[in-house]
C-alpha cells in the first residue's frame, strides 16, 4: 500500500480541473468583473468560495462516502436520496448545464458573425438543431473520439484564455469600471450567489465518483489514502480554477471601459476581436464550441445512465432522446433567459447541497445521527424555498420580513443559522427516539 506517485496525482488533478473547467463556466467571471467594477475583489472572493472551494470540498466528501451521492442523501431518507440525486443530474444536465453549453457555443461562434438585422431567435434554432442532432448521434455511438478531443481541447482552451489575459494586461486600460447596483451594498454576497451558476458544487457530487475511480485503479490503496489523494488532486484543480476565474474576471472588469455587454460570452468574444482581430475571435469561438459539444455529450450520457439505473424499464436510448429534446427546447430560450431561470432553482438547491456536504464532512463528530441530517436539511430547504420564490418574484411581506431578519441573510447565508438550529433540534429528537435510524444505501 502507498500513496500515488507525484505524476499520477498531478494527472488526476488536471483531470479534475478539466471536469470543472467547462466552457460554460467562462461566461460568469467576466460578467462579474464588468458589473462589480471597483468592488471586484470582494465579489470575486465570494465567487471563488462557491465556484472553487465548495466543489473541491464536495469531491473530498464523495471520496469519504463508499456509496457516493446516494449514500449521503440516504442519511436523510432513501426517497430524499433519489429525489436529490435526480435534481443534481437534471440541473447539470437537461435543465441548465446542457442548454447552457449550446448557448455559449452559439454566443461565441455564430452570433458575433451575424448581420445586425438577422433574427437571433431563428439563427439559434437552426444552430441548436444541428448541435443537438450531433450530440444525440455521438451519445448513441460512443467512441474514444470525444474523450480524445476533450483531453486535447482543455489545454488548448486554457492556453487561448491565458494568451487573451496576458494580452489584456498590455492592451487594455487597467482601471476598473463603475459598480452595478447588484454589487454595491454586499459584493461578497452577490459574488457568492453568482458562484452558484457554475453548477460545480452540484456537479462535484457526480464528478467525485470519477476521481475516486481513477485513484482506486492503483492496487491496495486504502479509503484513507483515497481521501488524501483526492484532496491533493483537488488542490491542484482548485489553484488552476481560481487562476482562470480571477484573471478572466479582471479581463471583464477592464472591458467595461469599452462598452456594456449582455453576458460573459460576448465580453470574451469582443476582447478577442479587440486584441487579435476577427481571426482571433473566430479561433476562440471554434475552440469553445468544440469544448461545449464534448461537455454536452458527456452530460447527456451521464444523465441518461443515471435515470436508466433508477428506472431501468426505460432504455438508455429513450432517455438519451428525451434528455436531448428537453435540452434543445430549453436552449432556445436563450442564454440570458436560462441564467435568469436557473438562479431561483439554484438558490433552493445549493444551500441543501452545502448542508449535506458539510454534515458528511463532520459526520464522525455527531456519530452520523440521522436527526441532525433531517433537521438541518429541512431547515435549509425551507428557508431556501422561500428565498427562491422571492428571487423568482413570488413573495409576501411577512416572508420577506422573516428572511431579512435572519442573521447573515445580507451575505447570502440566511439559511446557515436555521440549519444549525434544525440540526440541534434533530439531534435532540433523535436522542429521544422520535427520529428513527435508517441504514444508508450504497450504490
Amino acid at each position: 500500500m502507498g500513496s500515488l506517485r507525484s505524476k499520477e496525482t498531478i494527472t488526476i488533478g488536471l483531470m479534475l480541473f478539466a471536469l470543472f473547467f467547462g466552457a460554460g463556466n467562462l461566461i460568469f467571471p467576466p460578467f462579474l468583473g464588468q458589473e462589480a467594477g471597483a468592488n471586484f475583489w470582494p465579489a470575486m472572493l465570494g465567487f471563488v468560495v462557491t465556484g472553487v472551494g465548495l466543489p473541491l470540498i464536495s469531491v473530498v466528501v464523495i471520496s469519504m462516502a463508499k456509496g457516493g451521492i446516494n449514500e449521503i442523501g440516504s442519511r436523510v431518507h432513501p426517497v430524499f436520496a433519489i429525489a436529490f440525486s435526480a435534481a443534481v443530474y437534471l440541473s447539470i444536465g437537461p435543465f441548465f448545464g446542457i442548454p447552457r453549453s449550446a448557448n455559449v457555443a452559439f454566443e461565441m461562434s455564430v452570433k458575433p458573425f451575424l448581420a445586425g438585422g438577422g433574427s437571433n431567435t431563428m439563427n439559434l434554432l437552426l444552430f441548436t438543431i444541428v448541435f443537438f442532432a450531433l450530440v444525440y448521434w455521438v451519445t448513441l455511438n460512443p467512441s474514444k473520439m470525444v474523450e480524445r478531443i476533450g483531453s486535447v481541447l482543455t489545454p488548448v482552451l486554457l492556453a487561448a484564455i491565458v494568451l487573451l489575459v496576458i494580452s489584456s494586461f498590455f492592451k487594455l486600460d487597467g482601471s476598473l469600471g463603475a459598480v452595478a447596483d447588484k454589487y454595491a451594498a454586499a459584493p461578497f454576497a452577490a459574488g457568492f450567489i453568482e458562484g452558484y451558476l457554475t453548477l460545480d458544487t452540484i456537479a462535484a457530487l457526480a464528478f467525485g465518483i470519477i476521481v475516486v475511480g481513477a485513484i482506486q485503479q492503483k492496487k491496495d490503496i486504502t479509503r484513507k489514502q483515497v481521501v488524501r489523494e483526492t484532496l491533493k488532486a483537488g488542490i491542484i484543480a482548485g489553484v488552476g480554477l481560481a487562476f482562470v476565474y480571477i484573471t478572466i474576471g479582471l479581463l471583464g472588469a477592464k472591458m467595461a471601459s469599452y462598452g456594456t455587454y449582455e453576458n460573459g460570452g460576448t465580453i470574451l468574444t469582443e476582447a478577442a476581436k479587440l486584441m487579435f482581430g476577427t481571426g482571433g475571435m473566430l479561433l476562440l469561438g471554434f475552440i469553445v464550441t468544440l469544448a461545449c459539444f464534448t461537455t454536452a455529450v458527456g452530460l447527456v450520457a451521464a444523465t441518461s445512465q443515471f435515470f436508466e439505473k433508477v428506472m431501468p424499464k426505460v432504455s438508455y436510448k429513450t432517455y438519451t432522446l428525451i434528455i436531448t429534446l428537453v435540452s434543445f427546447s430549453i436552449a432556445n430560450l436563450g442564454l440570458n433567459q436560462i441564467i435568469s431561470i436557473s438562479v431561483p432553482v439554484l438558490v433552493v438547491l445549493y444551500p441543501v447541497t452545502i448542508v449535506l456536504v458539510v454534515l458528511a464532512l463532520l459526520d464522525r463528530f455527531f456519530k452520523g445521527e440521522r436527526g441532525v441530517y433531517v433537521g438541518a436539511v429541512f431547515a435549509a430547504g425551507l428557508i431556501s424555498v422561500i428565498d427562491g420564490l422571492k428571487t423568482f418574484g413570488i413573495e409576501s411581506e411577512a416572508l420577506t420580513a422573516l428572511l431579512t431578519s435572519l442573521p447573515l441573510y445580507a451575505d447570502g447565508l440566511g439559511w446557515v443559522v436555521p440549519s444549525l438550529i434544525g440540526g440541534l433540534a434533530g439531534w435532540a429528537f433523535g436522542k429521544l427516539g422520535l427520529i428513527k435510524t435508517i441504514k444508508p444505501a450504497s450504490e
